[in-house]
């Protein structure tokens, strides 16, 4: 009796589904995707159990580091440049068209007003930020140049623009009353202080 040949077949899986499947998570991820702002000064935010979410846009972040230097940042380069014209135009800045585009696309800022354009000539702007010892907003009761920035960037960004004080936890309570006290000179009331959630390091 002869033996029964079965014919062998190559399998094929076709793959074009699942390659379509794929692009389309990726384009997806891609679209939706909020990427997070360089911050050159690092702060260790205290623990908290609220989980209350700051605004994503037209949004003034005042950082307050360990050692009670008081810096800016707004959330994108469009707002820093109203901030950075309508300072130029109140006076108290007097930087040039390439300067303000320089400002606007800094990612933290914060120097005293007549040190301004010379940071924003420099190369290494965020290491000066960090290790000059004239680095920070004055915010003492003889220069509040804070209050300056902030009621331009209220002018300049409108009553829709949120506020927030991100603080290291080692500063100084003195430092941090001291910010809250210049929003309160300038009728901002309404500002929220950012944390981290307990047990979670950043």
């Amino acid at each position: 009796m002869g033996r029964f040949k079965v014919k062998k077949q190559d399998t094929f899986i076709d793959m074009t589904p699942m390659s379509d499947v794929m692009v389309l998570l990726l384009t997806f991820f891609m679209l939706t995707a909020t990427f997070v702002k360089e911050e050159p000064i690092k702060v260790n935010t205290p623990g908290s159990v609220s989980e209350v979410k700051i605004p994503e846009n037209n949004l003034l972040t005042i950082f307050v580091e360990k050692n009670g230097k008081v810096f800016m940042t707004m959330d994108s380069p469009a707002t820093l440049r109203k901030l950075a014209n309508a300072m130029n135009e109140k006076g108290s800045l007097n930087l040039s068209p390439q300067q303000v585009e320089t400002f606007a696309q800094a990612p933290t800022f914060g120097t005293p007003l007549n040190t301004i354009a010379g940071w924003l000539e420099t190369d290494n702007r965020n290491e000066l930020l960090i290790k000059s010892q004239e680095a920070g907003i004055p915010c003492d009761s003889l220069n509040n140049e804070l209050k300056t920035w902030v009621s331009t960037a209220r002018e300049a960004c409108g009553e829709g623009m949120g506020i927030a004080i991100k603080a290291d936890k080692s500063t100084s309570y003195a430092v941090i009353k001291r910010v809250m006290d210049t929003l309160r000179e300038i009728d901002e009331a309404r500002y929220k202080l950012i944390t981290s959630l307990k047990g979670v390091e950043e």
